[in-house]
């Protein structure tokens, strides 16, 4: 048999070395024997291998007849057949650990295998084994862990027909069982085009996983002594992202059927990832579903919901989210943030989807988090649409499906009616156009009555419903003017005139013959304010004055025609804790300068007291305006002010108005006219460059 050896390899020495150094050598491999069990046979044969060895290289002739063989391209050293086994002994010794495995795993299959129970057989056995395990050794320094295993199990699998040596055999079975998580990761990290490996390493994780006992490791197995729980943590967060965000879902969806709950948080956050970044909306729903189902100890959801809340478009049930969140620190850091609230949770959720869900996965590229291409997607908004005409079809479905309107009381149909609207408004309609991140967008909100006050009481009842219908149309008005969701979405925007119509029908012709004289009175009043309105006119010098001089007096009162105003350079709000009478005396520099710009009378210069993004907002509703061909005259007038909470960089009040609006075309013709009392609304200040400015505001409260 010829082994890749040479005697300078045999012996462990350079072909540079010197006799004495040789000799140092030689000396040095007798007194280490192998000592794993081989037999006395075997290693007598090795001895007098070196001791061969030894004398050729000492004797000058034949180490250059030696060396010259080997210059002429001799390689590999020819052993007679019963000093075979001691030259694979030396070829392991010298660090050959897999030539040596290949060699004796050949010698030990037919034909060639030694007589049963023979010297030769338990030799190449003995070695079959050490080789095995050391070559596994040299793979996995090389980082070849799934090499390493297969010299593992081709040795556990030769003694094991040998049927000898159990106590070898275990020792690779452990060793096999402790490489499992490295040969995962080798298999799961090649490239992607090796279909093969992939699926292999795939299927070995999900059988770790489930002998453990899941991903929270309940199952005493035979990997808890390679591996425990933090140790296999810390695999996982290492194995994850190698896998696909849909290898991922796919996983922890069957191991949270199996019962973990670990798993199904993160298929929770698989599906939010995947539905985020494929903009697929439908995958958020299974994600808030999947979550509301969970119960983790100590884990606050509400904030995690909120977020999917918002990427749906439903501002008002995110907000509630955040409120309701457990977590104290979440709860002052939004209470106490200069800005917007909508802001602070669009920061919250960027943050979240940066850190926490859009990472690990090795088809997604976690970049940075943008929420206005989400909203100004496309598909996104049809979604939403879809969603919201589905939602109020079911909620009208439900409602007169309960409503026997032949057997109730002229009150309970009333209130049966005013449920509906209140339905409908419940969540907001989505923004066309997309969330800005400017965080100037706001909800008007239905106002609250007391319908206990109506009973008995029809001419009451009367006023109630065209207040409701004055309500929607300044609600939707406010919410859709200049996002072109007409164009969109034309068939929303009919059903909302039809609830309006249908509605306000009912309310007529319930009402039109027991309180037709109540009507006339109503109608013969309203000419009159009209009238009264078009005869009153005021100073515009006389209004700047007494905004300089007191700024909470016959403001109050001011008519219709004080937008008529041209220009005032409003004076910051420096104050460190202004009163509210400086507080009213701003807000009315607001309302004065933004009905006068959207009237076409001048333009709108307030920096020194709003924000620019407040601004721009109205720039872009004069603008909008004058495509459409239409202006409006706008009456604001304070009716009550109240200060709701006051920091050092954040102040809120709650103002209720007096609110007239006229739409006008450009040629003059009088198109819609909108009027209610009182408009609640919260204004919002921030504290910036040492003065207070008027940052957002949210109507309809």
């Amino acid at each position: 048999m010829e082994l890749p050896l040479d005697h300078f390899r045999l012996i462990g020495v350079s072909p540079s070395a010197t006799s004495e150094e040789i000799l140092r050598a030689f000396q040095l491999r007798l007194d280490k024997t192998p000592d794993e069990g081989f037999t006395y046979e075997v290693l007598t044969q090795r001895s007098e291998l070196l001791r061969l060895t030894a004398d050729l290289l000492t004797d000058p002739e034949s180490r250059r007849e030696y060396e010259n063989l080997l210059l002429n391209g001799s390689s590999g050293l020819d052993f007679s057949s019963n000093r075979e086994v001691a030259g694979l002994i030396l070829l392991w010794e010298s660090g050959s650990s897999k030539e040596a495995f290949r060699i004796t795993r050949k010698a030990l299959q037919p034909p060639q295998t030694p007589a049963l129970g023979s010297s030769r057989e338990a030799d190449l056995t003995l070695l079959a084994a050490l080789t095995a395990r050391d070559s596994a050794i040299q793979e996995q320094q090389l980082r070849s862990y799934s090499n390493a295993a297969d010299f593992l199990q081709e040795g556990i699998q030769l003694l094991q027909r040998m049927g000898k040596l159990v106590e070898r055999r275990k020792e690779l079975e452990e060793d096999l069982v402790s490489l499992l998580p490295y040969r995962i990761l080798d298999l799961l990290s090649r490239d992607l085009n090796d279909q093969e490996s992939h699926k292999k390493g795939l299927s070995m994780l999900e059988n770790l996983i489930s002998k453990r006992g899941g991903l929270e490791g309940n199952n005493k197995s035979e990997y808890s002594d390679y591996l425990n729980q933090q140790e296999f943590e810390a695999f996982f967060q290492q194995i994850k992202p190698f896998l696909t965000v849909q290898e991922q879902i796919d996983l922890f969806l069957e191991l949270q059927k199996r019962g973990s709950l670990e798993a199904g948080f993160l298929a929770f956050l698989s599906l939010t990832a995947i539905g985020f970044s494929r903009r697929k909306p439908e995958k958020l729903f299974e994600a808030r579903r999947i979550l509301k189902k969970l119960n983790l100890s100590g884990l606050d959801s509400m904030p995690l919901v909120g977020c999917l809340d918002l990427l749906l478009a439903d501002i008002e049930q995110a907000s509630a989210r955040f409120s309701s969140s457990s977590d104290e620190n979440l709860r002052e850091w939004l209470n106490n943030y200069p800005g917007n609230k909508l802001e602070a949770i669009c920061i919250f959720c960027k943050n979240w989807l940066e850190n926490d869900v859009l990472v690990g996965y090795r088809d997604i590229d976690s970049k940075d988090v943008d929420l206005d291409s989400w909203f100004e997607d496309r598909e996104i908004q049809e979604f939403i649409e879809k969603l919201e005409k589905k939602s109020i079809k079911t909620t009208i479905k439900s409602n007169l499906q309960n409503q026997q309107i032949k057997k109730e009381s002229s009150t309970n149909i009333t209130e049966n009616f005013d449920d509906e609207l209140a339905n409908i408004d419940e969540r907001r309609l989505p923004w066309p156009g997309g969330i800005k991140l400017g965080y100037e967008n706001f909800d008007i909100q239905e106002n609250n009555y007391n319908k206990a006050i109506f009973k008995n009481k029809p001419k009451e009842i009367y006023k109630y419903l065209i207040e409701k219908i004055a309500e929607l149309n300044i609600s939707f008005g406010e919410v859709l003017r200049g996002k072109e969701i007409i164009s969109r979405s034309p068939y929303l925007i009919y059903l909302y005139a039809f609830l309006i119509l249908f509605t306000f029908g009912i309310g007529i012709g319930f009402l039109r013959n027991n309180f037709k004289n109540s009507v006339n009175d109503d109608v013969v009043s309203d000419k009159s304010f009209m009238s009264l309105e078009k005869n009153q006119k005021v100073n515009e010098k006389d209004i700047i004055q007494e905004i300089k001089k007191n700024p909470s007096s016959k403001l109050n009162f001011i008519p219709e025609k004080s937008t008529s105003i041209i220009s005032y350079d409003f004076k910051e709000l420096n104050i460190p804790s202004p009163s509210l009478e400086e507080i009213r005396n701003l807000i009315n520099g607001w309302l004065l300068s933004k009905s006068n710009y959207l009237a076409g009378k001048g333009e709108i210069n307030i920096s020194k007291i709003v924000s620019k993004g407040l601004i721009d907002r109205t720039i872009e509703e004069r603008q909008n305006d004058i495509k459409k061909g239409i202006y409006k005259e706008i009456n604001s007038q304070i009716r009550k002010i109240d200060l709701e909470s006051q920091t050092s960089s954040r102040i809120v009040v709650l103002v209720e108005l007096n609110y007239l609006e006229r739409i006008i075309k450009s040629s003059g013709e009088f198109v819609n006219e909108t009027s209610l009392t009182p408009l609640k609304v919260k204004y919002i200040l921030g504290f910036s460059n040492k003065s207070w400015k008027l940052v957002d505001f949210v109507s309809g409260l």
